[in-house]
């Protein structure tokens, strides 16, 4: 337990950011503002044997520059990325791990796509060996314990840990639990995720799942809330955060980005079932949790699947709760690509560095089309106060997340 009073106020000290137009927060958010892509043809293998060959690549990443040789024989891109993610939200939050408690810093993530490569490089060993034999299932096992059990082997961090699993929607739900943990009084959570499957077998994954952009212009192959909308483009990377008690951050003269405010959570009913999506509940919950009213939000990060039935149901959403083209909406994620589970930290990242410099960054490439009634954010970054943000995330499975970020007034003198 933490030694400084618990105030249940979860708050972002540290962000470490890596995508695919940016690796580190200061790199990425210069890009989001200037409305910078990261999205090109794939490198990472030959797509051109595949209907999609598009995707969101850290290009910029060299682990040997960010992690010790001895741990690059035994991790995969994924893990590396999220190694050096961690170091760098921590070195931004200014925590030494070495001068806090062990127990009383922990590690919670999320997954939805990480342990392809891992998987795809045990089968090519069995494939050329014979030597070894791996499924699906373990290879993905193998990724939940390494994406939060290296960071805390590797930061002495042994205080409660896990992986959350809920598909897209993870990377909320993670950081939901994470605020749990701090309110029961862990001091430090490292929590957000961290995805990366831009591999043969990954791809094939991701293609069966029917909702890959096969358009090879990299400025019109994602385009959410737009009439030409044909799917998504995959990508690679995410946003790891630190996560404090707002005393316990504050008595340590830490920088305090803004408080997790609100969370809420829902799954949709089964088709056919004539129920509605429960995606505006999960706004309405999140809203109640943080004790906002709709016209307090500033901002919506929306989840932005450019599936037209599932862009419907997110515009119909936000409509329903804040009114038609009363809040403005932006997805900073068609620069990146659906970056999976790490997508939505990374959303949380840009909301918080939107609340400091004032801006909403920008979706590009998007022509909005009139009849989904939304204030769409587009072309150019767009002045605001951002006070209060609202991040929605949504995964496979009807599962819906949502997030309210908001800004904390400094502490007043003594």
């Amino acid at each position: 337990m933490s030694a400084t009073a618990v105030t249940g106020r979860a708050v972002v000290t540290g962000l470490g950011v890596a995508a695919p137009n940016g690796c580190g927060a200061d790199a990425y958010w210069a890009a989001a503002r200037k409305g910078m892509s990261g999205i090109g043809r794939v490198s990472h293998f030959d797509p051109s044997q595949y209907p999609a060959r598009l995707a969101g690549e850290i290009n910029d990443f060299v682990a040997e520059d960010h992690l010790p040789g001895r741990l690059l024989p035994q991790t995969d891109r994924m893990t590396r990325i999220a190694l050096a993610s961690a170091d760098w939200a921590l070195a931004d939050a200014g925590v030494d791990p070495g001068e806090r408690p062990e127990y009383d810093m922990g590690v919670i993530t999320a997954s939805a796509s990480g342990g392809f490569e891992f998987g795809q490089r045990e089968l090519q060993a069995l494939w050329s060996k014979g030597s070894r034999y791996v499924s699906a299932y373990q290879s993905f096992a193998w990724f939940y314990a390494v994406n939060s059990g290296q960071i805390s082997i590797r930061n002495g961090m042994r205080g409660p840990s896990g992986v959350v699993v809920s598909d897209q929607a993870g990377g909320l739900d993670a950081i939901a639990q994470a605020r749990r943990q701090i309110r029961k009084g862990t001091g430090l959570v490292l929590t957000g995720a961290v995805d990366a499957s831009i591999c043969p077998w990954g791809w094939v994954a991701q293609m069966a799942g029917g909702r890959l952009s096969t358009s090879e212009d990299p400025e019109r192959a994602y385009l959410p809330f737009d009439a030409a909308a044909r799917g998504h483009v995959p990508g690679e990377g995410g946003a790891l955060l630190v996560l404090e008690d707002l005393e316990g951050a504050r008595a340590r003269g830490a920088r305090v980005y803004g408080e997790i405010a609100g969370y809420g959570s829902t799954l949709d009913p089964r088709p056919g079932s004539g129920r509605p999506p429960g995606l505006a509940r999960a706004i309405e919950l999140a809203l109640a949790d943080a004790g906002v009213a709709p016209g307090e939000i500033d901002v919506v990060f929306a989840d932005a699947a450019a599936v037209p039935e599932l862009d419907r149901v997110e515009a119909e959403a936000i409509s329903r709760v804040f009114g038609p083209r009363a809040v403005p909406v932006t997805a900073p994620k068609t620069m990146t690509g659906r970056l999976y589970s790490g997508a939505a930290p990374l959303d949380v990242a840009a909301a918080f560095l939107a609340m400091r410099d004032g801006v909403i960054p920008p979706s590009v490439g998007v022509t909005p089309d009139p009849g989904y009634a939304l204030d769409l954010v587009v072309g150019r970054e767009r002045a605001a106060t951002v006070r209060c943000a609202l991040v929605l995330a949504r995964g496979h499975g009807g599962f819906n997340s949502a997030l309210v970020a908001r800004a904390v007034p400094p502490a007043a003198p003594q």
